[in-house]
């Protein structure tokens, strides 16, 4: 039993010690995520009042930026600025969607969020994380950018990013 506690504990402190390096560690943009080149998957995600959304309506047609983003997500809240101040003016030349993650939120806490925050860009809700696994989102406030073609130009987490760089790449 006490083995098994002793085990239990190194285990803990070794996770918590990786976890610390790596926070404590700046990323690249490109260190995590789906990969710059990639094609953009085609994934299904929902509306807030519940309805499917297909984003390949959307991939391969205009460049798009795509944030993984939460309500309660500090770093989301960070890079709100930069976003809409990009959306002003990028918005007419690149599709901005947000896919509110299904962890801790629900559409209703979405949705209230969005009344007292409105945002000119569309909101869906990733319910059952296909389209966070199929970007390989590794946190919310994750953005993917992607060429007209559909492909990844750029990736970055965080609430510090050069989105108006990563939308050069785009056009």
């Amino acid at each position: 039993m006490i083995t098994r506690k002793l085990f239990s504990l190194k285990l803990s402190m070794t996770l918590f010690l990786s976890a610390a390096s790596v926070a404590s560690t700046p990323l690249l943009a490109q260190d995590l995520g789906i990969e710059v080149g990639a094609q953009a998957p085609a994934v299904t995600v929902q509306s807030l009042d519940g309805k499917q959304v297909d984003l390949g309506n959307y991939i391969g047609k205009t460049p798009m930026l795509i944030e993984f983003w939460a309500t309660w997500c500090p770093n989301c809240k960070e890079l709100m600025p930069t976003l809409l101040a990009a959306e002003k003016k990028f918005g007419k030349q690149v599709k901005f969607v947000a896919l509110a993650v299904a962890i801790n939120q629900s559409p209703e806490r979405v949705r209230r969020w969005l009344v007292a925050n409105p945002m000119p860009h569309e909101t869906f809700y990733d319910l059952d994380g296909k389209a966070a696994g199929a970007f390989d989102a590794p946190a919310t406030s994750y953005v993917v950018v992607l060429d007209k073609s559909g492909r990844v130009v750029y990736t970055g987490l965080g609430g510090k990013q050069n989105l108006e760089a990563a939308l050069k790449k785009a056009l």
